[in-house]
């Protein structure tokens, strides 16, 4: 009978539907290329291997980061402004570099095995800033009274290159850790998108766990050796590739999907060759593909009235119309990819915020350093390395991360809409403002410090009156770096997610390079007739505090340019 057959057809469909739910159902596989199974792979079962690995290689890169402005003046003789400009310049580029990576991962390799490559250049990187520091042909040498010979060829060349083999390795890292974790989330089911929010504070959190552990190297590297202060994180970088390796069979994969540039400038080019194209008034009749292996890899985007001029990439002409044969990309694109694009243009006010807020940040490890040397460090007759004084802002986020993630959350959850609490734009705007306090508080203590070092009882200024700036930035941190890299992934095309990271990583790489850029211009302008200039080698002879107060009013200004951007801001559709 038909009931029978209907029934048993019903009993089949949903022994089926079961069956799928044991499945990841976001296009990942496992090692083997397979449907990864929920209960073998990913979620929060696979993240201890990466999130360890992001603790090791955090404090294998901080271990370096956080005092190497002391060690280019103190070991190599560099002056305060040159020093600065060094270690922004290099921080600059650990970021940019995660361009490469980026690109590497969405359209060749995947993200596990350009993070597994990119691992091995940054081991090798520094491996080589060991031996700079230990091998004695290598070793810069110690000043001689006030006389310091500079460093020689092979020994620069030697540094140098660890440290830019390192920027190379981290910046191949970087866009993908983060995605990677993310992945081990099912998108498509709603428990495990609520668990990829929370993900991404204990991401966070790790970073911080990692660049605490680094501050005790501060204290090797100036009581015990430099070469021993470089060879300790050398050998954590090793550990965090073991434990990267260690958790691959509970991995869930997301197949690499053709290179975002090209679907970009696919995009441009067919935009331009149909100028003269009408867009149709029923954007239905817009190209979009029918195959099942789009849905699958990569969700399909829905069309959205922005950027008209773009739509014309995916109008049919009559010829194309007509025809039967493969559509030449570069003359026709589909709505999802026309969408790509726009998504990109749309992120780029947000973006913009980040370099701001970054060149802010750049200040914790080149002139708030400067600062604290300037002030007393004595505790009896122990000397704090100003450098040390970071740990009370990863103090700052190991506390603020838990809370935010069970308390904030479920509370704000009450008064918002969201199911995290705040929404991603907000918690960024939050951030932004917080860190306004933060460079204002570090310019009235400069302010103080300078008024008592007319005085001539600068001594009496301990360094611990950082604290108060450090803690502030943060908070700030938590809010808005958090806040970055849920909303780069969240936010970003299924295909161009490590390219998307890399954006904010660019973001920055490029605040890094204003700082250099505004410390190279204020010390043009303020020196030029002849004076001291705002940034001296002996601060007490300058005005740092005129520097910070610079940086507050563009964040300022920053920060209401990203409130209007935000207001104006058109989330993502997928089908």
């Amino acid at each position: 009978m038909g009931s029978v057959e209907e029934e048993q057809l019903l009993i089949e469909q949903g022994l089926i539907q079961e069956e799928l739910k044991l499945y990841a159902e976001d296009g990942s596989v496992d090692i083997n290329g397979n449907p990864p199974l929920k209960h073998r792979t990913g979620n929060w079962k696979a993240c201890p291997f990466i999130l360890g690995n992001e603790c090791c290689e955090r404090l294998a890169y901080y271990g370096i980061a956080i005092n190497l402005i002391t060690y280019l003046t103190a070991e190599l003789h560099q002056g305060n402004v040159s020093a600065a400009r060094n270690v922004t310049t290099w921080q600059g580029t650990c970021y940019i570099t995660s361009l490469i990576g980026a690109v590497l991962a969405d359209a060749y390799w995947g993200r596990y095995w350009t993070i597994a490559s990119f691992s091995s250049i940054y081991f090798i990187g520094m491996s080589a800033l060991t031996l700079s520091a230990t091998v004695p042909y290598l070793k810069p040498s110690d000043c001689i009274g006030d006389f310091c010979p500079s460093p020689t060829t092979p020994q620069y060349l030697t540094f140098f290159l660890g440290l830019y083999l390192i920027a190379l390795g981290t910046g191949g890292i970087k866009p993908c850790v983060s995605s990677f974790g993310a992945d081990q989330f099912d998108d498509r089911d709603p428990n495990e998108r609520v668990r990829k929010s929370s993900f991404f504070n204990w991401f966070y959190f790790c970073i911080n766990t990692g660049a605490f552990g680094s501050f005790l190297l501060v204290l090797v590297q100036e009581n015990i050796g430099w070469g021993l202060g470089f060879g300790i994180p050398t050998v954590f970088m090793g550990l965090a590739i073991i434990s990267f390796f260690f958790g691959t069979p509970l991995y869930r994969f997301q197949k690499p999907k053709g290179s975002p540039i090209t679907r970009i400038c696919q995009v441009l080019v067919a935009s331009f060759r149909k100028t003269n194209l009408k867009v149709p008034e029923d954007t239905t009749l817009l190209y979009e593909t029918e195959t099942q292996e789009l849905i699958v890899a990569s969700r399909k985007l829905e069309h959205t009235d922005d950027y008209k001029y773009l739509d014309k990439a995916a109008v049919l002409s009559l010829e194309e119309a007509n025809s039967l044969e493969f559509f030449n990309p570069w003359s026709l694109c589909t709505v999802t990819h026309v969408e790509e694009v726009k998504i990109l243009i749309r992120m780029l006010p947000i973006w913009a915020s980040g370099i701001i807020f970054s060149s802010l940040y750049a200040q914790a490890t080149t002139m708030f350093v400067q600062q604290g040397r300037a002030m007393n460090c004595n505790i009896g007759s122990f000397k704090i390395p100003p450098a040390t004084l970071g740990v009370f802002d990863c103090i700052t986020v190991l506390i603020w991360v838990p809370l935010y993630d069970r308390f904030n959350v479920p509370v704000t959850k009450l008064l918002t809409s969201s199911d995290n609490g705040f929404t991603v734009l907000q918690r960024m705007g939050i951030g932004l403002f917080i860190s306004i306090f933060g460079i204002a508080t570090a310019a009235v203590v400069e302010m103080v410090r300078l008024g008592m070092a007319e005085t001539g009882t600068d001594a009496s200024l301990t360094v611990f009156w950082q604290v108060p700036q450090i803690f502030i930035f943060g908070a700030a941190e938590v809010f808005y770096f958090v806040g970055q890299l849920e909303f780069f992934y969240g936010q970003s095309p299924d295909s161009m997610r490590s390219v998307c990271s890399a954006l904010g990583l660019l973001a920055n790489a490029l605040g890094s390079y204003l700082s250099s850029l505004i410390l190279t211009v204020v010390t043009y302008f303020t020196t030029k007739d002849g004076g001291d200039g705002w940034i001296t080698d002996d601060l007490n002879e300058g005005h740092l505090d005129y520097f910070f107060w610079l940086l507050a009013g563009l964040s300022t200004l920053n920060a209401l340019v990203y409130v209007f951007s935000a207001v104006n801001y058109k989330q993502k559709i997928t089908s």
